[in-house]
Parts: C-alpha cells; structure tokens; sequence
C-alpha cells in the first residue's frame, strides 16, 4: 500500500485531537514560517536539524511530499513548547538527548552534526523494530518513568534503549498527527469538504468519500 492510499485509510487511530484553537493556530503558523529561516523555539539549533533528517526518514517524500516539505518540524517544535505540560517537555527532551547519544555512540560520532542519514535510519529502526513483546515491556516502563517525574521523584530512570523506543514512538506519532494535520493533506488525500453540502444518513462510504478518512 503507498503512503497516499494509507493516509485516506488512516483514521484518528493515534488518539491525538486537533480541533481546538491552540492547535489549529499552530497548524496555521507552520504554513506562513519559512523553514529556511527557522529558529527552533523548544528544540536548539542543532536538535532542530536532527529533528529535520528524523521526520524525513519517518516520511520521505514519495507521491506526497516528505515530512520537511510540509513543515512537520515546526509543527513538533511549536506543539512540544505550546501545548505540552511542563513533565512531557521535561521527558521528551531527556529521551531526545539519550537517543541522539545512543546514535553517536553506535556510528562512532562525536557531534550530532556529524551523523548522517544512515546513521539516524539505523538508531530509529533500532529503537523502533523491536518484539510486541519488548514493546509492552518498554511501555510500562515509560509509564512508571511518567509517573515518577510527575511526582517529581527523580529516583526512577530510563534505560538507554528504552529511553531511545520512548522518543523515537513519540516523535514517529507526532510526525504522522503532524503530516496528518497538514493543508497539503487535508485538502489533497483526505477526504475534503470545507462547506458541508447535503446530510447522507446511510450513504455508502466507498461511495461518498472513495473509503478516504475525512479531513478537519
């Protein structure tokens, strides 16, 4: 199945809600900031360029733009320092450090800038090909971590891989919430209608929507 075949499949499946003013603010800002200009505001400089080779290697381009394209960083930095409850900043940042650290360690890398592509395609399928079984492991780890620092217990830590699985899941489902949530998307793949027309009780979806998701 391609991306764009997915996408119109693709329901709320990630449990993610987007409208509400804050987000769709943050959706809209994304489209006017100029990523060549841009300046991370919850990542550094140099997180916010590994953030960008990331969301490429979860969505590159194919018969839809990549990640980048659409401006899915700028999305993730702005929801990471807009919406995100001070704990999860706190986490994500941490899990971001260990997996960027675990990428140097494995690449024998002494700065984030030097790793490449390859190098970071390696980490994320690391962290991310793993067993169901190792995953429910890693989840309930992740869960008693939340925990600890929402108690401000500091006592409790993550290991590396584990922390690395923790970042590298988050940023996988930002970054799909993300292209998700795009006008590209919404307005391209998904099943659009910005001024609803005629109530169809018992319309067949095939029919009505092509079996498309329906967009914001």
């Amino acid at each position: 199945m391609d991306r764009r075949k997915a996408l119109k499949n693709m329901g709320l499946s990630l449990g993610y809600v987007v409208a509400t003013p804050t987000l769709l603010s943050i959706v809209q800002s994304c489209k006017t900031e100029k990523t060549l200009e841009w300046v991370p505001d919850f990542f550094t400089k140099e997180q916010g360029e590994t953030l960008i080779s990331l969301v490429d290697l979860i969505l590159p381009a194919t018969d839809t733009p990549s990640a980048s394209e659409l401006q899915v960083h700028l999305f993730i930095d702005k929801f990471s320092k807009e919406v995100m409850p001070k704990e999860q900043q706190d986490v994500f940042k941490t899990t971001f450090n260990a997996f960027t650290n675990t990428a140097l360690k494995d690449s024998g890398k002494e700065s984030p800038k030097e790793l490449t592509s390859a190098n970071l395609d390696m980490s994320l399928s690391k962290a991310l090909k793993i067993s169901k079984g190792q995953q429910k492991e890693n989840d309930k780890a992740i869960m008693v971590y939340n925990n600890a620092i929402a108690a401000q217990n500091s006592s409790v830590v993550l290991a590396d891989d584990v922390a690395c699985y923790a970042f590298a899941s988050k940023l996988r489902g930002l970054t799909i919430w993300g292209y998700k949530t795009s006008e590209y998307v919404g307005e391209k793949v998904l099943a659009y209608l910005p001024i609803p027309g005629e109530y169809i009780a018992c319309g067949d979806v095939e029919e009505l929507t092509q079996n498309k998701a329906w967009s914001l």
